[in-house]
């Protein structure tokens, strides 16, 4: 915050102050005009940096072993961000792709190969798309997981059995989605998802 750099700049200076009275004080007037000298240099050697860290997959921060599955779920924000699902460094929705859009982005993804089954896009602002996309999920086959992003508004033609279907799915959350509320979920059909998974995760904006 802006308080807290004001403080730290304040602290610096008290501390810059104080280190300059006292070396003034203690050191030799020569020591003084050679450390004075040495400072004065110090720009000309160069500065070594720590390397960025590097990006894994899925641009994450987090380094997996080589038996972890790495993905990233993001819901798009209102108009202007798109939803995002990635899975081992591929992505398989997005807005550049033409595949990610308003409404619920659904990714079906098979537990045994890691291969994407099916992408759908479900407009829950326009249009009658609960019913379809309740018989789209009964249909997908057990052993698959489930990547779900919002975009923009998912809610607004949610009916009770979409609601339902997802709380059969694992949800938690779908009942407290509001009108462009940002919502990701991971969820699977027959098969398990660990324990220390965050599988679903809601945002709701006024």
């Amino acid at each position: 915050t802006d308080t807290l750099k004001v403080v730290g700049l304040i602290c610096a200076s008290v501390c810059a102050w104080y280190m300059g009275y006292f070396f003034a004080e203690v050191l030799p007037e020569d020591s003084l005009q050679t450390a004075i000298g040495s400072m004065q240099k110090m720009h000309l050697k160069p500065v070594l940096k720590a390397p960025l860290p590097k990006k894994q997959k899925c641009a994450t921060w987090r380094t997996c072993s080589s038996s972890e599955v790495v993905y990233r779920i993001r819901s798009g924000a209102g108009k202007s961000v798109e939803p995002n699902i990635c899975l081992e460094d591929e992505t398989i929705i997005a807005g550049s792709k033409k595949n990610g859009n308003r409404g619920i982005n659904i990714a079906v993804v098979s537990y045994e190969t890691m291969k994407v089954i099916a992408t759908k896009t479900f407009d829950m602002y326009e249009g009658d798309f609960s019913g379809p996309m309740v018989e789209f999920i009964n249909k997908i086959p057990s052993g698959s997981i489930i990547l779900v992003a919002s975009h923009d508004d998912a809610v607004t033609k949610l009916n009770e059995a979409a609601k339902k279907v997802f709380e059969d799915l694992g949800s938690k959350e779908v009942r407290n989605l509001k009108f462009r509320s940002q919502w990701v979920l991971l969820t699977a059909k027959g098969v398990p998802i660990p324990n220390n998974i965050e599988r679903e995760k809601v945002k709701c904006t006024t």
